[in-house]
């Protein structure tokens, strides 16, 4: 959803009161943050599927041992380095 999705019209907004206003930015920046995530997780899930699901079908309808953990791997290591820019990003505003 993005904010293409909504048409509100300016002098609409002119009508909303200060606690309205206030309560639409966040309701927009909760949108916002929510596609955000949900983008980097469907990200997330192609990258590991292309790099550890190489067979083309799942015979057994589940993944081999060798599937699950690199997929888990895979995830750990996108968490680490998310949380390894989120901490060098924070060093970064505090100086």
């Amino acid at each position: 959803m993005s904010s293409a999705d909504f048409n509100i019209e300016q002098s609409d907004l002119e009508k909303l009161n200060d606690k309205d206003k206030t309560e639409l930015r966040q309701f927009f920046a909760n949108e916002e943050h929510r596609s955000r995530i949900q983008s980097q997780t469907h990200e997330l899930t192609a990258i590991c599927w292309k790099k550890c699901v190489t067979s083309s079908t799942i015979r057994s309808g589940a993944l081999d041992r060798g599937e699950q953990s690199c997929l888990a791997n895979c995830v750990d290591r996108f968490m680490d380095a998310n949380l390894a820019t989120m901490k060098h990003l924070a060093n970064m505003r505090q100086q």
